[in-house]
């Protein structure tokens, strides 16, 4: 089994055979549920998908002008080189996937779990994060995350690795063992959320830097 491990975090990647897998032209399924399919190069001006479960799969190389997915089980299923900006997904399970090159611009994440998921070298500026809850491992690495934002989320456990996080806000919720080990925290917004993260040394002075833009402090 196939795993991701930045430091002390690993994420379950999906096992997936492309040799099980069929091309298919949609990912709506056949009552509800799609399984070992693969789904590339598709460009779409509306992606509405909802009350479905997506099983061991691939998505490579889809484009929509407006995704809005809702009430969604993913399970062992990879997303590359897609160009997800805008998209609004709520109210969903995912575990097991992982995002990598994919572009998510101002997307809008909703009351989503996830259990072992990563994303990597992804463009996530702008992204809001409302109530998300890690109950698995997650892991951002090479991200880039400015001006995202994080509210009422659950990302205990969780690793960000070599990300951009300028501007980036936590308001509220819960980062027990959050490893933000390897990344430029001088530019964070809300650096009093950030209880009980994993930090290296170094890192002091970044955060002492974020606390006082935050605080409006001018030093003389």
């Amino acid at each position: 089994m196939n795993t991701r491990t930045i430091r002390q975090t690993s994420v379950t990647l999906p096992d997936l055979d492309d040799a099980d897998l069929d091309e298919v032209d949609s990912l709506e399924g056949e009552h509800g549920r799609l399984r070992d399919f693969r789904y590339s190069n598709a460009s779409l001006r509306e992606l509405p998908l909802s009350g479905t479960q997506l099983m061991d799969g691939r998505v490579s190389a889809l484009t929509t002008q407006r995704a809005r997915l809702d009430d969604l089980s993913l399970h062992s299923v990879e997303f590359s080189d897609c160009d997800l900006s805008g998209l609004r997904w709520v109210d969903s399970k995912l575990s097991r996937v992982t995002f990598t090159d994919c572009r998510l611009l101002g997307a809008i994440w909703e009351n989503v779990t996830f259990d072992d998921v990563l994303f990597e070298r992804c463009k996530l500026d702008y992204a809001a994060f409302a109530r998300l809850r890690s109950v698995g491992s997650v892991i951002f690495t090479d991200c880039s995350l400015r001006e995202a934002r994080f509210g009422g989320s659950d990302l205990s456990g969780a690793a960000f690795d070599e990300c951009d996080l300028h501007l980036t806000e936590f308001d509220g919720g819960v980062y027990h063992a959050c490893d933000l080990r390897g990344n430029d925290l001088s530019g964070l917004r809300g650096v009093s959320a950030l209880r009980k993260v994993i930090i290296d040394r170094s890192q002091l002075q970044d955060l002492a830097e974020a606390f006082a833009a935050e605080l409006e402090i001018t030093v003389g």
